[in-house]
């Protein structure tokens, strides 16, 4: 009954954190919403016992990123991005997604459970949370991760280029 309890009350702070970031007109404002949602989702994570995934969740993403947010908003010149055109017209694309998505959550709605295909439960290993995490990061889903390291790398390289050419 708790644990019910306790993840409805964690999925209301990331459904309301993440609507309150989109529709939040100060920058500020939305990326203080986007740390109650990630805290949410962090509170999800301790739910499923993945406490290993609950400290990274705190530390690198609400102590780290969202710090890094912070400071870019505050370097960016914000009056002169409110001056700018903020949509791009591309209405019929958004009308597009928003039915697909809404067929989709009606197609579940009307299959129910039987939609979802899980896995059976396997047994509890004995070994801990984060040596799982690791033996499939490493094992299953080696090249992804690479990939994605490879690909973080470039993304940080250049924008040291980019951050150059403007000082």
């Amino acid at each position: 009954m708790l644990d019910a309890i306790l993840f409805y009350a964690f999925a209301v702070l990331v459904l309301g954190g993440a609507v309150l970031t989109i529709t939040g007109r100060n920058a500020v404002h939305s990326a203080v919403w986007l740390i109650v949602s990630l805290l949410g989702v962090a509170g999800l994570y301790l739910l499923q016992q993945a406490e290993f995934l609950f400290a990274v969740q705190i530390v690198l993403y609400v102590g780290g990123i969202m710090v890094l947010f912070l400071f870019v908003i505050m370097l960016v010149n914000l009056d002169q991005a409110a001056r700018e055109r903020q949509f791009n017209r591309q209405w019929l694309v958004g009308l597009a997604a928003v039915a697909a998505v809404g067929v989709q959550l009606g197609y579940f709605l009307y299959h129910g459970m039987s939609a979802f295909h899980l896995p059976e439960a396997g047994a509890v290993s004995p070994a801990g949370n984060t040596e799982q995490i690791a033996d499939s990061l490493f094992s299953e889903y080696l090249l992804p991760f690479e990939v994605a390291s490879v690909l973080l790398l470039v993304a940080v390289v250049g924008s040291v280029i980019m951050a150059k050419k403007r000082i």
